[in-house]
């Protein structure tokens, strides 16, 4: 019996502006020197990461090892489901980082150094942690359904989201997401929302965004939700409501360090489920990605899936 997993590495030669096509030779490397030869695939579009996953894992892969951003990692935790059930439920997920915004290592305690990270992927040890699932409505208006392992949110977040994903991000993440969120800022007006937790308590107010949250950080180093833990079996729900612009731009100032959540206008709460409607547009964020819109449901999914990373040592 092997002492590690079987790995198919899925990469996205395109994050982080390109950069990780050009590293994956060194990577690669790398990773061999650890566990031996494996199998990959390359994406080449949008969504691709979601098949080259369920491929792998029809095929026998016991860990399937994300190799690129935030998006990347979003699209294969989507991939180790089809039709609303986990393809092999002993499959295990593992990253190596390199992306733009690149937030969820950082609740994860993954290195982003790849020399580091890869030594994550040896051995079988694994911890189970949380996913959340989330229903809403796709830019045609179709309901449509995705998993996430980090932040989703609504608000000026989506808005944000839609401006860096149409620009370059050659400047780094850090300064493409600042960039893009004081241009939405600049433009945003504060949404009504109603917002239901767990069908017992009711928010209704205008809404400048609102994090519902596995991980702790999105837009590339926000601490949007300081208290968020990966097991828990509980979203961490940090809405920041009628915001003036003065009192947005201190959020901006206090959200790296999550101290955003002393601010009066600012409310914590913890969920297993969360819906929120509007009669306005209000854009999603998924994991840094801009799927569609509200009226959106979201429901975690306690220890659903096995991950390789340094809490599970």
């Amino acid at each position: 019996m092997s002492e590690h997993f079987r790995a198919h590495f899925v990469v996205n030669p395109n994050s982080a502006n390109r950069h990780t096509g050009r590293v994956w030779p060194l990577i690669k490397k790398a990773a061999e020197d650890v566990i031996g030869e494996f199998e990959f695939s390359l994406t080449e579009g949008p969504l691709h990461a979601i098949e080259l996953t369920r491929k792998a894992l029809a095929s026998g892969a016991e860990m399937i090892v994300s190799v690129g951003g935030d998006g990347t990692n979003n699209e294969v935790v989507n991939g180790f489901f089809e039709g609303g059930m986990l393809i092999n439920p002993d499959a295990v997920l593992a990253i190596i980082c390199s992306g733009t915004g690149s937030d969820f290592i950082r609740t994860a305690m993954i290195p982003r150094d790849f020399h580091e990270s890869v030594k994550l992927i040896s051995g079988k040890e694994s911890k189970p942690i949380d996913l959340g699932e989330i229903t809403f409505l796709d830019h045609q208006g179709n309901e449509a359904h995705r998993y996430f392992i980090n932040i989703a949110s609504f608000g000026v977040g989506g808005d944000a989201d839609e401006r860096v994903n149409r620009t370059s991000k050659a400047l780094g993440g850090k300064v493409s997401f600042l960039w893009a969120s004081t241009r939405a800022t600049l433009a945003y007006k504060n949404k009504t929302v109603k917002i239901m937790l767990d069908d017992r308590v009711e928010i209704e107010h205008k809404v400048f965004n609102a994090a519902v949250a596995n991980g702790q950080y999105h837009g590339a180093g926000m601490r949007a939700a300081p208290k968020a833990v990966l097991d828990d079996g509980l979203f961490d729900v940090v809405v920041m409501g009628d915001l003036t612009f003065l009192e947005s731009l201190r959020l901006a100032r206090l959200i790296y360090k999550g101290e955003h959540v002393k601010l009066d206008k600012v409310e914590s709460f913890r969920a297993k489920e969360v819906k929120a409607t509007s009669d306005e547009r209000v854009l999603l964020d998924v994991d840094g990605e801009q799927p569609g819109t509200l009226p959106a449901k979201f429901k975690v999914l306690p220890s659903i899936i096995r991950m390789k990373y340094p809490a599970a040592r």
